[in-house]
């Protein structure tokens, strides 16, 4: 038996009895290494050939190995061009508080600005004013079957970077059988979640997320009291299940992950990351703006899947000098004051790539250096989790609960997304060769598309 050496490990090749041809097992990986038979393949298993007098065995191009770096960039060009689609699904929140005393309550509603400039008029002149007009249409209390109507405002408060706030009042013809309606967004963004909290003659009271399943809350209904912790676990469920963003980048991760080992060495590492910097946004202790770190996410996502076409062709130091070079640039951009995402960290990052594709070089498994690329970006995509629960403003008492139980299904919902699609992929590169490749050229696009709208657009 012959044995080759690959990027995951040695291959032990057989030559069958009476055969001329060398079978060399099939691998997950990207190219057997020319370093002992000349063998470069993605896909197997390959059947090698010894030309006469030849030291070296020839082996047949595979769809893969001839992938060709311009096809690729066409392909993540593509994706960015018709990305669009993809933005309508990011999740989106908005926040609200209503302070009842008696038959009268103030409204304080948050919102993005981001999420604002869903609306075709948002940019329109009188751009404020629907907007007002529209939130007091989307947003209601009511008593009965009878709307309470403003009775002052609405008006638009001072707000931090990037969030609107607005406030009005309304008179309701009773105090009894009230109840809080939300529709806010949902006609533009039809994952939107809004948080509503209510205080009544001045005491704390309890919050509760509304959506598209569920756009009434009755205050005065027993049954329906705050949100609870498994109402939190749904809710970090679906935030998986539906941002699309932590999804690729996921999906990035799992397609070069040739194990089993591996796959938890990933996943541990990225649950580790985002955990700690969801607990220190939500508690207060770190507050990143919003703007850089969705944009962030974007760009983890884009790297992550060049570092994959990287591994899978060969290795060479033109794409991680275009990387490093295309990095210091916009930090230089940045210095301008153009984009939302700080110099120093693009520049940071520059320097990041041009240490760690060197050391990818350098190590024997480079395998091993995913579990903590996993960790690096997790820290950004926990600051993105956080975005959900940061804005509440909830108790103290609740907010433990609330990020316990998020935290919890964020979690349940990656292990579910994990074991369905690490397998599937394992099927799909076993039968189509160039999967590696291609899909990391599309996932590649769809981030730099997310990074290029959110820090630019």
């Amino acid at each position: 038996m012959a044995r080759v050496y690959r990027f995951w490990g040695p291959v032990r090749c057989s030559r069958p009895s009476g055969a001329a041809l060398l079978r060399c097992p099939q691998t997950p990986s990207a190219g057997v290494s020319a370093l002992a038979l000349g063998l470069q393949r993605f896909w197997g298993p390959v059947r090698c050939s010894r030309p006469s007098g030849a030291a070296l065995l020839r082996c047949p191009q595979t769809p893969s190995a001839t992938t060709s770096a311009p096809a690729l960039g066409l392909l993540a060009l593509a994706v960015i061009l018709v990305g669009g689609p993809a933005a309508a699904h990011d999740r989106t929140t908005s926040y609200s508080t209503w302070e009842m005393r008696g038959r009268e309550a103030r409204v304080t509603v948050r919102l993005a600005d981001l999420d604002v400039s869903r609306f075709p008029w948002a940019t329109a002149p009188d751009g404020a004013r629907q907007l007002a007009a529209y939130l007091t249409q989307h947003l209601r209390l009511a008593a009965g079957a009878t709307a309470c109507p403003v009775t002052d405002g609405p008006r638009a408060l001072d707000g931090t970077a990037g969030r609107q706030v607005w406030e009005w009042t309304v008179t309701c013809p009773d105090e009894r059988d009230l109840w809080i309606e939300s529709d806010v967004l949902l006609d533009v963004a039809p994952s939107h979640l809004h948080f509503a909290r209510v205080t009544r003659d001045g005491a704390a009271g309890p919050e509760r997320v509304l959506s598209a399943g569920e756009r009434v809350w009755r205050l005065d209904d027993p049954s329906a009291r705050g949100s609870s912790i498994a109402s939190y676990v749904v809710l970090g469920i679906e935030h998986i299940a539906t941002g699309y963003d932590h999804l690729a980048f996921l999906a990035a991760l799992l397609l070069i992950a040739g194990s089993l080992g591996e796959v938890a060495r990933i996943v541990t590492g990225f649950t580790a990351a985002h955990s700690l910097t969801l607990a220190l946004a939500v508690l207060g202790w770190v507050r990143p703006e919003r703007a850089p770190i969705e944009a962030l996410i974007g760009l983890s996502i884009a790297l992550v899947a060049t570092e994959n076409v990287w591994l899978a062709g060969a290795r060479g130091r033109a794409l991680p000098g275009v990387v490093a070079g295309a990095l210091a640039g916009l930090a230089l951009v940045a210095a301008a004051g153009v984009g939302r995402v700080p110099a120093v960290t693009l520049a940071g990052l520059a320097l990041f790539a041009a240490c760690y594709f060197p050391l990818l070089r350098r190590v024997t498994r480079p395998a091993a250096l995913r579990w903590g690329l996993a960790f690096l970006f997790g820290l950004v995509h926990g600051f993105g989790f956080a975005a959900v629960l940061v804005d509440a403003r909830l108790e103290t008492t609740r907010l433990a609960r609330a990020l316990v139980g998020f935290n919890t299904g964020v979690e349940v919902g990656q292990l579910a997304v994990v074991a369905l699609v690490w397998p599937l992929l394992q099927v799909a590169i076993r039968r189509r060769g160039g999967l590696v490749e291609v899909g990391s050229a599309a996932v590649a696009g769809l981030g730099l598309f997310w990074f290029v709208t959110r820090a630019y657009g």
